[in-house]
């Protein structure tokens, strides 16, 4: 039926809206302006969380896996690494020393041999300042011979212009891989890092070291000139790198570039659970005195269960307070619950440091009340003990303040009534009060548990060896190691277990059951 304009209904035609048209077309027009509305309304909420959460998380990911630094700085050693034959006995032949000294003679004109060695470090102590010392001689390197040879047999091969030239013809490129390939890369280095004209410079001596390569490989191509190098001098580029560092004939060495020479790796991973890549390739636990890692998981799980737990016993009765005494004294109270917030963390801490040492205001106050002799003094400071005292100080009010909420909203008649039928006030409690006030520990204890896991600065300083989260390792890996692929790979394990242990709170208690009061 559809409404005429003087009333009347008509059984033909569908329902008109005032402007005339369909009442159902209008009706869905309006339900899509609704909803941009209500888009562009949370728009500002849904990019503050793009940008400063799931970014984030997502970038964290891909740094626990990304591992290209070490295909791009050594692109022609890492395919040369794939045919040699001779790891894991053998340090691998002369083209894979051929191939370094042109990776790493240009990773030290850009400076990317530090990063690299740094990257590799991670892996194996030493590697570092094996590039960083090879990446200062690969320069005087004696592969100047082949450099004066070729140009007392052709005195063209040493004007860039003519180099240009014959490197622009396809059928020399493709006769001469291992030259054009030098030859582009330097042109590249000319330009990119020297900020110098290709054609004015004299051409560097790794490309006369690649031509040398391929004619004596037997390469011949037409328009190239004819340079016969069965005669020349030469030099083993093995022997000089043995020269500048003997480590580089250590078989391990390459084993270790050539496993983490993909672009993605697993190894971040494996090193988070005191694991690595053995010389096949497969996973190996490391060794005893290597694994850190995995007791710092465990230890920061079950201290994180202990303060919560150290919370929970110390912020019930506390809540409990709160929400049964008059209003003019719960104030008061609250006041003091609050009071932390106001204080700086690195204070509180400090503070704790100052009172659990053995020589501080605790143990003075055992020893002069006769609980602990002088000699016996608690060792209170540089231990699990500190940081569980610490971080439960700091973590109360966040217990608290849930249960409070949740507590103020039990009606008092509950108790009144249970006590009416006979109930004593232990029981008239725990068969009433407390049932209701579970969902308040539940998100007490969620806040509590989440807080502690992610703290470092007070496990840092109360906490000494035997006192530290893996959070701690997380930090000194993003400040000061630099190694962010293993603290990228050590964040998304311990995002991966908080994950975990929500889910198996969730189909235990039901996260329907937490609330915040109301």
């Amino acid at each position: 039926m559809a409404a005429l304009p003087g009333g009347e209904v008509t059984e033909e035609g569908p329902m008109l809206a005032a402007d005339g048209r369909p009442l159902k077309h209008s009706l869905n027009r309006a339900l899509r302006r609704e909803k941009l509305r209500a888009f562009l309304l949370v728009s500002p909420l849904l990019i503050f969380i793009l940008v400063a959460f799931v970014a984030p998380i997502a970038d964290m990911l891909f740094r626990s896996v990304e591992n290209q630094i070490v295909s791009e700085t050594l692109p022609r050693t890492v395919a040369a690494l794939r045919e040699d034959q001779n790891l894991p006995q053998a340090a691998p032949g002369e083209p894979v020393y051929e191939a370094l000294y042109t990776d790493l003679f240009i990773a030290a004109e850009y400076k990317s041999h530090t990063r690299l060695g740094s990257r590799l470090n991670y892996e194996m102590t030493g590697l570092s300042s094996l590039f960083r010392g090879t990446g200062r001689d690969v320069g005087r390197f004696d592969t100047d011979i082949y450099t004066d040879q070729f140009i007392e047999a052709e005195p063209a091969l040493e004007d860039p212009v003519a180099w240009t030239n014959w490197m622009e013809q396809d059928e020399i490129r493709a006769g001469l891989p291992f030259t054009a390939d030098a030859w582009d890369a330097w042109v590249k280095l000319t330009v990119e890092a020297n900020e110098d004209d290709p054609l004015e410079e004299d051409v560097e001596d790794f490309v006369y070291t690649a031509l040398y390569r391929d004619l004596a490989n037997g390469a011949d191509p037409e328009g190239f000139p004819d340079v016969d190098v069965s005669e020349f001098e030469t030099v083993s580029i093995k022997a000089l790198f043995e020269e500048s560092d003997e480590d580089w004939v250590d078989p391990e060495i390459w084993q270790v570039i050539k496993t983490y020479s993909p672009a993605y790796t697993d190894g971040y991973f494996l090193n988070s659970v005191d694991m690595m890549n053995g010389p096949d390739g497969d996973a190996q636990w490391r060794p005893a005195d290597e694994q850190i890692y995995l007791k710092l998981f465990w230890r920061t799980m079950w201290m994180s269960l202990a303060i919560t737990f150290s919370c929970i016993l110390l912020g019930y009765p506390i809540a409990y307070l709160l929400s049964t005494l008059p209003l003019r004294s719960a104030n008061v109270l609250m006041i003091l619950v609050l009071l932390p917030f106001w204080t700086s963390l690195l204070v509180r801490t400090s503070a704790w440091k100052v009172l659990l040492q053995q020589q501080g205001v605790i143990n003075d106050t055992l020893v002069w009340l006769g609980i602990v002799s002088d000699a016996n003094r608690l060792a209170l400071i540089n231990n699990a003990t500190g940081t569980v005292i610490a971080m439960t100080h700091i973590l109360l009010p966040f217990m608290i303040l849930p249960l409070y909420s949740v507590m103020k909203t039990i009606p008092p008649s509950y108790m009144r009534a249970a006590k009416s039928m006979g109930a004593n006030d232990w029981t008239a409690f725990w068969r009433v009060w407390f049932p209701l006030s579970v969902p308040g520990i539940g998100a007490g204890s969620i806040l509590a548990f989440i807080l502690s896991i992610g703290y470092y600065i007070t496990p840092e300083i109360v906490g000494g060896t035997e006192g530290v989260f893996i959070s701690n390792r997380i930090a000194y890996h993003i400040s000061s190691s630099l190694n962010w692929g293993l603290a990228a790979a050590l964040g998304t394990i311990l995002l991966a277990l908080v994950l975990t242990l929500y889910w198996v709170y969730d189909r235990i208690v039901g996260i329907d059951n937490v609330k915040l009061g109301g």
